[in-house]
């Protein structure tokens, strides 16, 4: 029987652009993508995500809002992953790049490079969200 994964990734906005890392692993090794991982078992999504966040960049975080769930099963070539994707606002810490990232970066919501998997639509629907919240942290 195949199963299907649940993952979260997040939204970060920072110094008025948005937080990516460079990914280092497969799949889409060297694209940037958002922040996130698989969400562990017994875990809430709220902590799976805030979890992944300061793994992957150094920053803690507080869930925002809900962007939406992503549940295409082409979405991810490994298989069937769905993801919660949130908005998180940093609280803390000190931005840098963590295990399984290669580097982290700021972007302009407005010159994203290429992103992985469906991470633009993910932006592009949080992008209402941000527009007042950009310029505040």
């Amino acid at each position: 029987m195949k199963c299907i994964t649940l993952t979260v990734d997040a939204v970060i906005p920072y110094q008025g652009k948005i937080v990516l890392v460079k990914r280092l692993n497969e799949p889409f090794k060297g694209y940037y993508a958002l922040p996130g991982g698989i969400v562990e078992y017994g875990e809430r999504v709220e902590d799976a995500v805030l979890r992944e966040v300061e793994e992957e960049v150094g920053l803690k975080g507080e869930v925002y809002k809900l962007v939406g769930v992503y549940s295409d099963p082409n979405r991810d070539p490994r298989g069937h992953f769905v993801s919660i994707c949130f908005i998180v606002i940093p609280k803390g810490g000190e931005l840098r790049a963590g295990s399984d990232a290669k580097e982290v970066a700021l972007f302009s919501i407005n010159s994203l490079p290429k992103l992985a998997f469906d991470h633009e639509k993910m932006v592009k629907d949080a992008e209402v969200y941000l527009i007042g919240i950009l310029s505040k942290v």
